[in-house]
């Protein structure tokens, strides 16, 4: 039973044995999860993970092997119309009619609207252009289109142009193990080292130990000097979820490369865009984030800043004070970002996007400018041309 879960885990490269197999029998003979695909989950992953690194794996695998098996909590799919089990195939608009839909005048003349619209709406909608509904043309809902939209219960991003997206979403962490296509990026990163001599002198110097000895009559005359310590320090601003799911391996590759790379590096999480707090634990975003101040006071401007984010995104995040899609952000995305990069005067972007495509998204184009141009595309070259700038 669940040998397709187990393979699957040992394929992913988690050591699961035989003991946490029978562990888990014996578990669900016990009637600890009983008949819960959540509660499977939970007790599986306490029976079969013994590393919190490799969570995310487990997690991955997991949903492969079991997603859509139970319906909503409380609900009976023989009481569902059949129509709303449906989810509408995206609508196929030209672009002439895509350019027919109006924006409602602005960040503030949306949430507003949205304000009046939650206050009137008494039930469901589908398929409209008004309220919040499902597959249609109005700005609040899901499975639809609109240029400056409102995202509300819809599990992923597709047009990525919404202002806002209502629905709290959890990231997991990134996996710093990853080896598979690290080797070109640890090469393009070590252009970044610097290496000093630092500590007690514990390491034979040859090339004086033998002058030194011949000084000396020949009479031995051991040099000793300190070892050589990379002495770079780096901290990794990492946008995770969303649009980014995309890049997830990608990312992964240059965090475990980075980690492997730097002794000084230190790594923080944020979506979208850094505003004033970030966070070390995606799983406890919510409870236990960090202020941005904070990582400004505590890292000083010897460090390098890498920022690795995709850069799509409404405008209105990186312009506007309450324009992040989770939070109401008292400055503009722009301000805390001209904060960052003023400290730390060596500091780039790294975007995982193809560049051909970077001129078609206005927020990338802004958030270049505001990078003074030092956005490099997330590849070995552009790693490469990333670390000749960071090392002027």
């Amino acid at each position: 039973m669940f040998s397709h879960l187990i393979l699957g885990l040992r394929t992913a490269g988690l050591p699961t044995s035989i003991t946490e197999h029978l562990a888990l029998m014996a578990a669900m003979q016990a009637g600890v999860a009983d008949y819960s695909v959540e509660d499977f989950y939970y007790l599986a992953r306490a029976t079969l993970v013994k590393d919190e690194r490799h969570l995310d794996k487990f997690d991955r695998v997991f949903a492969h092997c079991f997603k859509g098996l139970e319906p909503p909590a409380g609900v009976k799919v023989e009481d569902l119309p059949v129509e709303w089990l449906k989810q509408m195939a995206e609508k196929l608009m030209t672009p002439d009619e895509i350019a027919k839909l109006e924006s409602l005048g602005g960040f503030d003349a949306i949430m507003e609207r949205l304000k009046q619209l939650l206050a009137e709406q008494k039930e469901r909608h589908e398929g409209g252009s008004k309220w919040i509904g499902t597959a249609g043309t109005s700005p609040f809902g899901a499975h639809g289109y609109n240029p400056e939209g409102v995202r509300i219960g819809q599990d992923k991003s597709r047009n990525r142009t919404a202002v806002k997206v209502w629905d709290r979403r959890d990231f997991r962490d990134l996996d710093d193990t990853v080896e598979l296509g690290t080797r070109g990026m640890k090469v393009a990163l070590r252009r970044l080292r610097r290496f000093a001599r630092q500590g007690a002198a514990t390491e034979l110097d040859l090339p004086d130990t033998i002058k030194s000895t011949a000084n000396n009559a020949g009479s031995l005359d051991i040099k000793m000097v300190p070892e050589r310590h990379n002495t770079v320090k780096v901290l990794l601003f990492l946008d995770v979820g969303g649009s980014m799911d995309d890049y997830v391996k990608l990312t992964e590759e240059l965090f475990s490369a980075a980690r492997s790379e730097f002794k000084h590096l230190e790594y923080y999480y944020f979506h979208n865009f850094p505003y004033e707090r970030v966070w070390k634990n995606n799983r406890r975003r919510h409870e236990e984030t960090i202020p941005t101040w904070q990582v400004l006071r505590t890292y000083g401007p010897d460090y390098k800043l890498i920022i690795v984010g995709d850069a799509a995104m409404s405008p209105y995040e990186v312009t506007m004070p309450g324009g992040s899609v989770e939070h109401w952000n008292e400055e503009a995305g722009s301000v805390w970002l001209e904060r960052l990069s003023g400290h730390y005067r060596r500091s780039a972007w790294l975007n995982p996007t193809p560049k051909k495509s970077w001129g078609q998204v206005r927020s990338i184009t802004m958030v270049n400018d505001l990078m003074e141009g030092r956005m490099f595309p997330l590849t070995v070259n552009g790693i490469d041309d990333m670390t000749r700038e960071l090392s002027r």
